[in-house]
């Protein structure tokens, strides 16, 4: 039982780390053109720096999110829908925009997976005996 909690908090830095990196280098800092670019296909030019710079402040907030715990299931629900709806408008508007073009959906999927797993099946509620 030791090891699970230790894989999850392990799990969860990890997951964090994800939403950090993704939010402050690849957007706010826009060490990584290629997500404005996305932004830009989908939703044009005009806004995609603006809305760029906001969808990286908000996964900086889903960062500190995770690593608070709170409402840990609810932020799970959220982040694989994220997840899900970001990578299913990406696949269909702007795959070559995407670093591995389609195959990026299964990176995605790994990573829903991965969040499930950690929230749902290595965090599950103490029972009492």
């Amino acid at each position: 039982m030791k090891n699970k909690s230790k894989i999850n908090r392990i799990l969860n830095y990890l997951i964090a780390m994800i939403w950090l990196v993704n939010g402050l280098f690849c957007k706010v800092i826009n060490s990584v053109p290629r997500h404005e670019q996305i932004v830009a296909k989908i939703l044009g030019n005009d806004l995609a720096r603006p809305i760029t710079f906001t969808i990286g402040c908000l996964e900086i907030i889903m960062a500190i999110w995770i690593i608070s715990r709170y409402q840990s299931r609810v932020n799970a629900l959220i982040q694989i829908s994220i997840i899900g709806t970001m990578n299913v408008l990406e696949f269909i508007l702007a795959p070559e925009l995407l670093l591995w073009g389609r195959v990026n959906a299964l990176f995605a999927l790994i990573l829903i997976i991965t969040i499930y797993y950690n929230e749902f099946i290595l965090n599950k509620p103490k029972t009492s005996s």
